[in-house]
Protein backbone atom coordinates (compact mmCIF):
# COMPACT_ATOMS: atom_id res chain seq x y z
CA UNK A 1 0.00 0.00 0.00
CA UNK A 2 2.88 2.25 0.52
CA UNK A 3 4.55 1.49 -2.76
CA UNK A 4 1.08 2.63 -4.30
CA UNK A 5 1.16 5.74 -2.43
CA UNK A 6 4.58 7.07 -3.13
CA UNK A 7 4.35 6.03 -6.91
CA UNK A 8 1.31 7.77 -7.26
CA UNK A 9 3.10 10.78 -4.83
CA UNK A 10 6.33 10.32 -7.73
CA UNK A 11 3.89 10.93 -10.65
CA UNK A 12 1.88 13.37 -9.69
CA UNK A 13 5.54 15.74 -8.44
CA UNK A 14 6.65 14.50 -12.48
CA UNK A 15 3.17 16.20 -13.72
CA UNK A 16 3.52 19.05 -11.53
CA UNK A 17 6.92 19.71 -12.70
CA UNK A 18 5.81 18.89 -16.58
CA UNK A 19 3.41 21.62 -15.89
CA UNK A 20 6.21 24.20 -14.71
CA UNK A 21 8.28 23.70 -17.56
CA UNK A 22 5.76 23.93 -20.12
CA UNK A 23 4.55 27.29 -18.45
CA UNK A 24 8.24 28.53 -18.69
CA UNK A 25 8.40 27.40 -22.23
CA UNK A 26 5.03 29.13 -23.58
CA UNK A 27 6.31 32.27 -21.03
CA UNK A 28 9.55 32.57 -22.35
CA UNK A 29 8.21 31.41 -26.68
CA UNK A 30 5.65 34.41 -25.85
CA UNK A 31 8.35 37.11 -24.97
CA UNK A 32 10.80 35.97 -27.55
CA UNK A 33 8.03 36.19 -30.01
CA UNK A 34 6.41 39.33 -28.91
CA UNK A 35 9.04 41.98 -27.01
CA UNK A 36 12.55 40.28 -27.80
CA UNK A 37 14.40 41.11 -30.86
CA UNK A 38 17.57 40.32 -32.86
CA UNK A 39 19.87 37.15 -31.29
CA UNK A 40 18.38 37.41 -28.01
CA UNK A 41 14.89 36.97 -29.91
CA UNK A 42 16.43 33.52 -31.26
CA UNK A 43 17.62 32.59 -28.09
CA UNK A 44 14.73 32.93 -26.34
CA UNK A 45 12.63 30.80 -28.65
CA UNK A 46 15.62 28.67 -28.56
CA UNK A 47 15.22 28.23 -24.94
CA UNK A 48 11.72 27.74 -24.34
CA UNK A 49 11.69 24.93 -27.11
CA UNK A 50 13.88 22.78 -25.20
CA UNK A 51 11.84 23.84 -22.34
CA UNK A 52 8.65 22.49 -24.17
CA UNK A 53 10.55 19.45 -25.22
CA UNK A 54 11.65 18.77 -22.10
CA UNK A 55 8.53 19.10 -20.56
CA UNK A 56 6.54 16.64 -23.00
CA UNK A 57 9.89 14.18 -21.84
CA UNK A 58 9.00 13.90 -18.05
CA UNK A 59 5.31 13.84 -18.68
CA UNK A 60 5.94 10.68 -20.86
CA UNK A 61 8.10 9.21 -18.08
CA UNK A 62 5.46 10.17 -15.13
CA UNK A 63 2.89 8.47 -17.48
CA UNK A 64 4.71 5.73 -18.57
CA UNK A 65 6.11 4.88 -15.01
CA UNK A 66 2.24 4.62 -13.64
CA UNK A 67 1.53 2.58 -16.96
CA UNK A 68 3.92 0.23 -16.83
CA UNK A 69 4.88 -0.53 -13.11
CA UNK A 70 4.97 -4.64 -12.29
CA UNK A 71 1.91 -5.07 -10.01
CA UNK A 72 4.33 -7.55 -8.05
CA UNK A 73 3.78 -11.31 -7.13
CA UNK A 74 0.25 -12.72 -8.14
Amino acid sequence: MGGERERGARRRRGLLWAGILAVAGLVLLAVGLTVANGALAWLEAAVALVLLVASYAVQRLARRETLYRHAGPR
